[in-house]
């Protein structure tokens, strides 16, 4: 069950970043070169998706002495989080739109 929570534009960026490809898992640093969010802005974002439902976490499964490097933790949107994120991702798009805008109408040939 996901939890409504509060979109901010740092929480949009976010979310935008993983709706570019809902299905790949994303790391930290990739999320922080994406969003433009310094570490102390993007995990306690990261954090509250994760604890209302909207992303799962996982350690990568490696050697850390073998690769030379710690595992990477690697977050993904849950089909609930989609769902939630395409939502409100949508809503402020919405909210985004000066009043009385409309979209073009689609030309039809001949008329």
């Amino acid at each position: 069950m996901t939890v409504s929570m509060t979109i901010s534009p740092a929480v949009a960026k976010v979310l935008q970043a993983f709706l570019r490809d809902p299905d790949e898992p994303q790391y930290g640093f990739t999320l922080m070169t994406d969003t433009g969010l310094a570490s102390g802005s993007l995990y306690p974002i990261l954090g509250r998706l994760k604890k209302n439902g909207w992303i799962t976490a996982s350690t990568e499964d490696i050697d850390p002495r073998v690769e030379g490097r710690p595992a990477r933790r690697y977050y993904t949107l849950t089909s609930d989080g989609l769902i939630a994120a395409r939502l409100e991702m949508a809503a402020a798009s919405e909210l985004l739109r000066p009043p009385g805008w409309f979209p073009a109408r689609p030309q039809v040939e001949g008329h």
